[in-house]
C-alpha cells in the first residue's frame, strides 16, 4: 500500500527536513508540498492524501484553519508539526494522530510513521468490511453451506498461505483479555500484529488499534511464543504470521517488515532464533 503524503509548512528547511525522511521509506509518496494554508487547502482537495504532515503556526491561515476548511468528512489523517508545544492538546482534540515538535526527532518520526500505518490499515479494512456488508445486504444474499470439497480447498489454501511461519503454532488461541477505555476487548492471537514494551506497559497492536495494558514483556512472551510469536528485541514481540520480509542494514542491524509495512527492530540476539522457526536461510 503506496501512502500519498502532503507536507504543509512555512518555512523550506522544516518541509526539506520531512521530506528526506519520507523518502527513506519505499510505501511513502510525497504528492505535493505547501507554503502556506491556502496552499494546503487546495492541494489536499485535488491530491486527496492519505496523510498530511501540517505545520500549526502559520500566518493567515494556521493549521486548525485547514482543517476547519475541509472539514471532518474529507480531511485525511494529521499529523501536526510544530515548535510550540503549548498546542498539544488543541491538535489532539482536532483528532491528530500524532504530534511532533521541531526540531523532529528521528526516532519519534519513524513512531509516528508506524502509527499512521496502523490507522490507515484500520481504515482501509474498516471500509472495506462495510462496503462487503452493504453489498451483502442490498442483494439479500444469504450465506451457503460449502461442499465438503469446498471446505478442503479452504483449509489447504489457509495452510498455504502460512507455510513460511511458525512450525510451532498451535490452533487453539489463547484469548488475552485486554481493558480499555470502559472496554474489554477479548483478542485472539490473529487479532494481534505485534507488542512493543512501554515502560511499566506493553502496547499491543492490532489493525484496528492499539492497546495500552499494564503487563511485563516476559508474560507476554510466555503467554504468545505457543501461538506463533517470537521475542525479536527486548522491547518487541511479533507474530510470525504476519511477517513480511526481513532487511539487512548497512549498521548491521536489522528490520522486520510485517503486512501492513509496520518495521520492527530486530536483535542480533533473537535473529537466528527468528530465522530458524521462519524456516529461513540467514
Amino acid at each position: 500500500m503506496t501512502i500519498k503524503v502532503i507536507i504543509v509548512d512555512d518555512e523550506p528547511l522544516a518541509r526539506e527536513g520531512i521530506r528526506l525522511r519520507l523518502q527513506q521509506e519505499t510505501d511513502i509518496d510525497v504528492v505535493a508540498e505547501c507554503e502556506n494554508g491556502r496552499q494546503a487547502i487546495r492541494a489536499i482537495l485535488s491530491q486527496q492524501p492519505d496523510l498530511v504532515f501540517l505545520d500549526i503556526k502559520m500566518p493567515q491561515i494556521n493549521g486548525f484553519d485547514v482543517i476547519e476548511a475541509i472539514g471532518p468528512k474529507l480531511m485525511p489523517l494529521v499529523v501536526f508539526i510544530t515548535a510550540y508545544d503549548e498546542y498539544a492538546i488543541q491538535a489532539f482534540r482536532s483528532h491528530a494522530i500524532d504530534y511532533l515538535l521541531k526540531p523532529v526527532d528521528s526516532e519519534l518520526f519513524g513512531d509516528c510513521l508506524q502509527h499512521a500505518r496502523l490507522e490507515l490499515l484500520k481504515n482501509k479494512i474498516s471500509q472495506r468490511s462495510l462496503q462487503l456488508t452493504n453489498l451483502l445486504n442490498d442483494v439479500g444474499h444469504k450465506p451457503a453451506a460449502l461442499a465438503p470439497a469446498a471446505v478442503e480447498q479452504s483449509v489447504d489454501h489457509s495452510a498455504n498461505l502460512n507455510a513460511t511461519a511458525s512450525t510451532a503454532q498451535t490452533p487453539a488461541v489463547e484469548r488475552l483479555v485486554i481493558k480499555s477505555n470502559g472496554h474489554v476487548y477479548l483478542l485472539k492471537g490473529n487479532d494481534i500484529y505485534w507488542v512493543e514494551a512501554q515502560g511499566d506497559y506493553v502496547s499491543v497492536h492490532t489493525p484496528q488499534k492499539s492497546h495500552l495494558v499494564r503487563e511485563t514483556m516476559k508474560n507476554m512472551d510466555q503467554r504468545l511464543t505457543p501461538q506463533g510469536f517470537q521475542r525479536v528485541h527486548r522491547s518487541a514481540i511479533v507474530n510470525l504470521s504476519y511477517v513480511r520480509e526481513l532487511i539487512t542494514l548497512d549498521s548491521g542491524d536489522y528490520l522486520i517488515v510485517l503486512l501492513d509495512n509496520t518495521k520492527v527492530k530486530l536483535s542480533r540476539n533473537y535473529r537466528d532464533t527468528l530465522y530458524a522457526r521462519l524456516n529461513a536461510t540467514p
